[in-house]
């Protein structure tokens, strides 16, 4: 399905740096760029055209996007996933706004702090055991509208598929957004792998965010094959103003944005973004069916997108990342993560299977 690496014949001499035949379970940020993509950067590399937007590719975009999610939807390609949570959330919120979300969210472990520093926004996190929220988890921290002591719940932010690599369905995400509208709340949707919910659900991408009542999205692309890039895209104008102009003030506007909107369009146009997503869920549900029942080995979440949770002996993770790459999701308890790529192959599964009933037996 994916060519063998090969070395340019203008690369510098010594590359490539690394050993472009490992192989690991440790994220899809680890993978590099998928050869269409790769392509299509470099077919939007020839000439000049206009900057910060106003160029054919980006264009291009905007249609894709109208194309997926309807007519009045706002696309605003940026670099990273921080950024696009941030500006999205901004755009959702006062300054005395709070969000609502997942003690496990993204935006609450893994952004440094981001959307409260940067973002100038509360995050009121609530524990939720397959990081999915729900009406009743919302209202833990939905309250005190009106308390000038009370920084103000007024956006519910959740991730498809999520952290834990659950996934919301369309009755759950629209039970969300139901009840955070009832209260004047706005909701966010970190996308980061929002094509892993798509191939995974089967349905199309507008039937679980615009039509399930999701005001902004942040669209992942950099965990399925872009070299970099992210795209907020405003399902609903209307709840978040202003985004252009907070694009700016968070540094989040690329010059040369056609760089950022021609990988997108490798992705969208025929469907390569399904087609890498369905292979990662497909190489995580192998991973699974291949260490489910192992002695020893507790598997602590569903799988149903591109990554598997699992509890191991003591040593064992230690003694098996010697020769695979992949963290401990809660060290206290022996738990880790692996995660599958657009390029992970069956034998990379098969042989980290084996390795790992080696170690087992140690």
């Amino acid at each position: 399905m994916h060519p063998a690496p090969t070395t340019p014949a203008h690369a510098p001499a010594g590359w490539p740096l690394h050993d472009p035949n490992r192989r690991g379970f440790a994220s899809d940020n680890y993978s590099g760029t998928h050869p269409e993509v790769l392509a299509a950067l470099a077919a939007a590399n020839e000439g000049h055209v206009t900057s910060y937007g106003g160029d054919p590719y980006t264009a291009r975009l905007q249609s894709e996007m109208e194309r997926l999610f309807g007519g009045g939807v706002q696309a605003y390609p940026v670099f990273n996933g921080t950024g696009a949570n941030v500006l999205s959330l901004q755009a959702l919120l006062p300054r005395w706004g709070a969000v609502v979300c997942a003690r496990t969210a993204h935006i609450n472990v893994d952004e440094n702090g981001a959307p409260e520093r940067v973002g100038g926004m509360k995050l009121l996190s609530v524990t939720a055991d397959d990081g999915k929220l729900t009406p009743e988890l919302i209202d833990r921290e939905a309250w005190g509208w009106g308390d000038e002591h009370r920084a103000q719940p007024l956006a519910v932010s959740i991730t498809q598929t999520t952290e834990l690599g659950t996934r919301y369905s369309v009755d759950e995400i629209r039970s969300v957004t139901e009840h955070a509208h009832a209260l004047g709340m706005a909701v966010h949707m970190d996308g980061a792998r929002l094509a892993n919910a798509a191939a995974g659900l089967g349905l199309p991408v507008r039937a679980f965010t615009r039509d399930a009542g999701i005001d902004i999205l942040s669209f992942g692309g950099t965990k399925n094959g872009m070299l970099f890039g992210e795209c907020v895209v405003a399902l609903d104008p209307g709840a978040a103003p202003g985004l252009e102009f907070l694009r700016k003030m968070n540094m989040q506007l690329a010059s040369k944005m056609r760089f950022v909107s021609a990988q997108f369009l490798a992705l969208l146009e025929d469907d390569l973004w399904l087609r890498s997503a369905a292979h990662s869920n497909a190489m995580a549900a192998r991973l699974r069916a291949a260490v489910e029942g192992l002695d020893g080995v507790e598997l602590t979440q569903e799988t149903e997108s591109n990554g598997v949770f699992a509890i191991l002996p003591e040593g064992v993770a230690d003694r098996l990342r010697e020769r695979f790459a992949f963290y401990d999701w809660d060290a206290a308890r022996r738990e880790v993560r692996w995660m599958c790529s657009f390029d992970t192959r069956e034998a990379d599964v098969d042989a980290f299977a084996a390795a790992l009933r080696e170690e087992l037996t140690r």
